[in-house]
């Protein structure tokens, strides 16, 4: 059994504990990344390209053996006592020891493994406190992660969604990249990319592009028509 002095000493609390969490937690940041023929990273949600041909993923019997295996996981995994504070905690404890994940996500998992709500919260709650779940740190970190990947405020307060960030705390965080201008950086530097890439193209199809994948990434259309009118 992983006690809480055993992981903190695996894992030094730091109220930046949720740096990388995108890397970590998930492959990928929007359903559907694709690489697109003009080597630009988009994302769709079926997670096919602009000529219709799937990009990624793997086949349906890897698929539905993937899920087989992740069905037998979780069953190993649920809880015997809803009402076992202490099986909740170790839970709860393996599951950050996997990954860093917001309290939203964190509650989801305990909740699907079985455990009472209030005691799942408490487990939380003694996680806040010794700094062991940080939601701003890990929205902030998903934030930065989103911006890497060329993505719009849109697009990265809808991830934040997905995560399981309060919406209150994701609308802050989000609203603060923007003030810092890094979602009006990564829509120059997707403009910069598609610029290269589509040179040569007639303009009404660089523009088209561009739109479109900055559209899927959440951008703000007042921006891509500034970076399309300069750019392209």
């Amino acid at each position: 059994m992983i006690s809480v002095d055993e992981f903190l000493r695996r894992h030094p609390a730091d109220p930046a504990m949720a740096a990388d969490a995108g890397n970590a937690e998930d492959a990928t940041v929007t359903v559907g990344i694709e690489e697109s023929d003009d080597g630009v990273r988009t994302a769709s949600r079926d997670g096919r390209g602009d000529d219709g041909r799937r990009r990624f993923g793997r086949s349906r019997r890897s698929h539905s053996t993937s899920r087989s295996t992740s069905r037998s996981s979780w069953a190993a995994h649920e809880a015997n006592d809803p009402s076992d504070a202490d099986a909740c905690r170790e839970a709860a404890l393996r599951l950050l020891d996997a990954a860093p994940r917001s309290s939203g996500t964190l509650r989801e998992k305990l909740a699907d493994r079985g455990y009472d709500a209030d005691v799942a919260e408490s487990v939380i709650a003694r996680l806040r406190q010794v700094h062991l779940i940080d939601d701003e740190a890990y929205a902030r970190s998903a934030v930065r992660y989103c911006v890497s990947r060329l993505m719009g405020g849109r697009g990265a307060l809808m991830e934040l969604s997905r995560r399981g960030v309060d919406r209150a705390m994701a609308q802050q965080v989000v609203a603060q990249a923007e003030a810092e201008g890094m979602f009006e950086e990564a829509a120059w530097e997707l403009g910069r990319r598609y610029a290269e890439k589509t040179e040569g193209m007639e303009p009404e199809r660089r523009r088209r592009r561009f739109w479109s994948a900055g559209g899927r990434k959440g951008h703000n259309p007042d921006t891509l028509r500034r970076v399309a009118q300069e750019l392209l």
